[in-house]
């Protein structure tokens, strides 16, 4: 699709990594816990209902998202989500999660009131980390 755009409140709360295999790759601006965003190239809504062989490369590419998330990160839990409801467009979170972030147990949405910006230099690390995992 040549059209497509990420929807500009992704773009605002988000820095780009670039693609993964099946996605656009965004990291959530808020570096008090690791928090990537894939947006997969569609025009549909749910992520079920994306056609079996796009809806799997999507959840592989979640998958290495999560694999990068607890081995490189050491998070010892990964949430993911696809929610939209305050973004209509089709974007699954993939978050890190460790007993010492400030919201834990509970979910990141609206418990997370903690902020700190990324370094470029970290920024560059997780795209590097996840280009070549």
């Amino acid at each position: 699709m040549t059209d497509f755009t990420l929807h500009p409140q992704l773009l605002a709360d988000c820095h780009r990594l670039g693609r993964l295999s099946a996605t656009h790759l965004l990291l959530h601006r808020n570096a008090i816990l690791p928090w990537l965003i894939l947006v997969p190239g569609t025009d549909l809504d749910n992520l079920l209902d994306l056609p079996i062989a796009q809806r799997d490369a999507v959840l592989a590419d979640c998958t290495r998202v999560s694999d990068y998330l607890t081995t490189v990160l050491c998070c010892p839990k990964v949430n993911v989500a696809w929610i939209g409801n305050l973004v209509p467009q089709l974007h699954v979170h993939v978050v890190g999660r460790r007993p010492t972030d400030p919201c834990w147990p509970k979910p990141v949405w609206g418990h997370l009131s903690a902020a700190r910006e990324y370094t470029p230099a970290e920024i560059d690390a997780i795209r590097t980390g996840l280009a070549s995992d």
